[in-house]
């Protein structure tokens, strides 16, 4: 079953070095841009969605490598015409003082063997999504700035609601480009998140909600699906494991 630990990780170095606490916004945090800065030049994995006049609707959406210094500039700035996302960036791909300011949880040896098969930093600015997916292993998902919520369903459950859901040819275990754009990620979001009224069956599951130091355990197979929601700087990691 999923676990959530709250209040176990506020200790994680980043979460003092990258940001800062919101002077507006009670539990939401600011980019602490200089300390980052430093690691401006490395090169990372980025999201980008384009918006309609509404910014609402997904026109157009790419994935591509670039400086991180494009996302914080994104990040500190008014631009709502676009979303820039760092999304499952490899730990091991950043440089050491990212690495130091991330450590491996010592959980994962009593969740798990303990056996790391990978780890990844997602970092943005609210609104953020990542549709519903599986994974096929564990996964110890922890929130260092910001507000994300997760829905999560069993296995046959999500299985269930993807088959009814999906458009085309998709299959549940291979997700492309169709998972971030399109007809079958706008149908799958507004039945996850219970925005459409044509829909009568119950989608049922269970929703975490995770501030900053706060960390979700999702067993194997889950279908999971998540918003990053409030204002200001947005960052989770997690580690898939054995």
């Amino acid at each position: 079953e999923p676990i959530i630990f709250k209040d176990h990780f506020c200790d994680v170095p980043a979460i003092s070095k990258w940001f800062i606490p919101s002077q507006t916004e009670t539990g939401y945090h600011e980019l602490n841009f200089p300390y980052l800065s430093n690691c401006g030049s490395t090169v990372v994995p980025l999201e980008l969605t384009r918006f309609d006049a509404t910014g609402k609707r997904t026109v157009s959406f790419e994935r591509f490598e670039a400086p991180l210094s494009l996302l914080l500039s994104h990040m500190i700035s008014s631009d709502t015409s676009l979303a820039l996302y760092l999304a499952q960036c490899s730990l091991n791909d950043l440089p050491s003082q990212v690495q130091t300011d991330i450590p491996t949880p010592a959980l994962i040896n009593r969740l798990g063997r303990g056996d790391i098969y990978g780890s990844s930093l997602w970092m943005g600015r609210p609104p953020t999504r990542t549709p519903l997916h599986r994974d096929p292993n564990p996964n110890l998902f922890v929130q260092l700035a910001g507000r994300k919520v997760i829905r999560l369903m069993r296995p046959k459950q999500g299985t269930r609601l993807y088959e009814r859901s999906r458009v085309g040819q998709g299959h549940a275990n291979m997700r492309g480009d169709e998972m971030m754009a399109g007809q079958e990620m706008e149908r799958l979001e507004s039945v996850v998140w219970g925005e459409d009224s044509s829909d009568n069956e119950s989608v049922g599951g269970v929703e975490a909600t995770l501030d900053s130091g706060q960390a979700l355990f999702i067993p194997r197979g889950w279908w999971h699906a998540v918003r990053g929601v409030g204002k200001g700087a947005n960052a989770s990691a997690n580690w898939w494991f054995r």
